[in-house]
């Protein structure tokens, strides 16, 4: 038995002081008074105790197999590295978003391949069986465009190497990019144009002819994916026709809505709503769409993720209660039971609850900013860190 005391216990609608968490092997056994002794006690020094974060959509782990453009190191060496940094940012639970894309207008990127999503598909199931810090999952995300990855999803299905799928369109003049102007501009960032060798007007054109994947393609993935229990979600909604569509289709999550129009109706119609804590730190999209923080003020907004940097997870959460009045369970809710919940894992994930997986982490305020001093992954110590004090 691990005892956990002097802790602010963050649960789904409060915060408890006063008593110690007990786990018992990989799970949480109680809330409780405890004067008796345990195999092992820490003390929170009065600092939050909070669930280990769940971030269903992150790149992230790109970064580290390529953190120049050419520099490429080994997926497995890149994945060791990227969990020890994601352990200390409190994710516990990480969702590598990786993506099948046709063009290279919005990024050239060897990772975008078949080969490529395969083999860290393959990595992250094969992983479980060995050493690791945290828990690795696999989203998948389609770009509809790309013909080829209907067949590719559904062997990639049938092998159970996914465990989220996504449908994206960055098709120019809608979604993310609705204005040509911002999307010209993103394009030119990465050298798009220059990389296909056209004009910005044969960019165009290209996106108004290409061929793209049915209705029926999406709608039996989505079908398959559920046969699996994989969660389906939508990304860059911009419209309630597109909403109407998803349901349609079948689709769970509406990953970035891009007006708050559009988050609340998402939420209203029963979609799970996500939005970038990057957003938040930020004071708003880096796309010039939907503030972060304003719909989640409104109640349109059930999960965070991390998108590109995990590091905002943990500031999102206590930035929108210093500067927007929210409660710290219901961001915590955001980042740990809706994605469990989103995931369909919220059986033994997402909350400080008995009967619980041993997921979690201990927080403190330093110098304003909030750290991870502990964390606890099946109930086992995979990370301990101290901050020094002032040198005299």
């Amino acid at each position: 038995m691990i005892a956990i005391k002097n802790g602010r216990i963050v649960t789904p609608d409060q915060i408890i002081e006063g008593k110690t968490l007990l786990l018992d092997n990989d799970r949480i056994f109680d809330i409780c008074q405890f004067d008796g002794t345990a195999d092992k006690t820490i003390d929170a020094h009065g600092r939050y105790v909070l669930p280990g974060f769940i971030d269903v959509h992150s790149d992230k782990i790109e970064q580290f197999i390529f953190p120049r453009p050419t520099a490429k190191f080994p997926f497995e060496l890149a994945l060791k590295e990227c969990e020890k940094e994601l352990l200390q940012l409190g994710i516990t639970t990480i969702y590598h978003s990786f993506s099948l894309y046709r063009d290279e207008l919005l990024g050239k990127s060897p990772l975008r391949t078949k080969e490529s999503v395969l083999e860290m598909a393959e990595l992250i199931a094969d992983i479980q069986n060995r050493s690791h810090l945290i828990h690795h999952r696999f989203h998948l995300r389609l770009e509809i465009d790309n013909i080829d990855a209907y067949d590719i999803a559904k062997e990639m299905i049938s092998r159970h190497l996914v465990h989220e799928i996504s449908f994206m369109d960055h098709t120019p003049g809608q979604g993310q990019y609705r204005s040509l102007e911002i999307y010209r501009d993103t394009v030119d960032k990465y050298h798009g144009m220059e990389n296909e060798g056209k004009t910005f007007e044969e960019v165009l054109e290209y996106h108004q002819s290409k061929e793209m994947l049915s209705f029926a393609q999406l709608k039996e993935l989505a079908k398959l994916a559920h046969a699996n229990h994989i969660t389906v979600a939508s990304h860059d909604d911009d419209t309630m026709e597109k909403l109407e569509v998803n349901r349609q289709l079948g689709v769970d999550i509406s990953e970035f809505p891009i007006t708050e129009e559009v988050a609340k109706a998402a939420h209203d119609m029963g979609f799970y709503t996500i939005a970038g804590a990057p957003n938040i730190l930020l004071g708003g999209s880096h796309s010039g769409n939907m503030s972060a923080a304003q719909a989640i003020q409104k109640g349109s907004v059930d999960i965070l993720c991390s998108d590109y940097f995990p590091q905002a997870l943990l500031h999102s959460l206590f930035v929108m209660g210093d500067k927007y009045g929210q409660t710290l369970p219901d961001m915590v809710n955001k980042v740990s039971l809706n994605p469990a919940r989103a995931m369909g894992i919220d059986k033994d994930y997402g909350s400080i609850a008995p009967g619980k997986k041993a997921d979690l982490i201990i927080a403190d305020i330093l110098d304003g900013y909030p750290v991870v001093t502990h964390v606890l992954v099946d109930g086992k110590t995979t990370s301990r860190v101290e901050y020094r004090g002032r040198s005299i």
